[in-house]
């Protein structure tokens, strides 16, 4: 496979994202994977992951993350949570010190961002299952 340096420093050009997900595909399909499974964030990299998803002959699952603003800069992205059987929350430490927020506001958005995943995990798959133990894990763009 290549180098990850000379891939990220091309400009990729693709007529649409199914495209892309082949080609992503055909890379990928030349190393061994054993028990994949292959998630995608909503809604733009379902169509990436579903190409290699059918290439791997994996299963496809999705990666529900969600923003949390700061105060006042809702698009500021302060921290992000993400779904799971146990859901984590990855925080920009320089906006955190920045915008002076403390624990509660931030306990607080991560709450009410998780509601906001479980509604929309159950519109876009129902009841499926969230994870597959045990599978090695790719993700696959968004």
């Amino acid at each position: 496979m290549s180098d990850p340096r000379t891939i990220m420093s091309q400009d990729f050009l693709f007529a649409d994202r199914a495209v892309a997900g082949r080609q992503l595909a055909q890379r990928l399909s030349s190393r061994e994977w054993a028990d994949v499974a292959v998630f995608a964030l909503p809604r733009g990299g379902v169509p990436v992951a579903l190409e290699v998803a059918r290439a791997l002959d994996a299963p496809l699952d999705l990666a529900l993350v969600r923003k949390i603003g700061a105060p006042g800069n809702p698009e500021l992205a302060l921290a992000a949570v993400v779904d799971g059987e146990h859901p984590r929350m990855v925080v920009n430490e320089d906006v955190l010190i920045a915008s002076r927020v403390n624990a509660g506001y931030l306990e607080r958005e991560a709450a009410r961002e998780l509601k906001e995943i479980e509604r929309r995990r159950r519109l876009y798959v129902g009841d499926r299952p969230r994870d597959r133990p045990g599978r090695q894990n790719r993700d696959c763009g968004r």
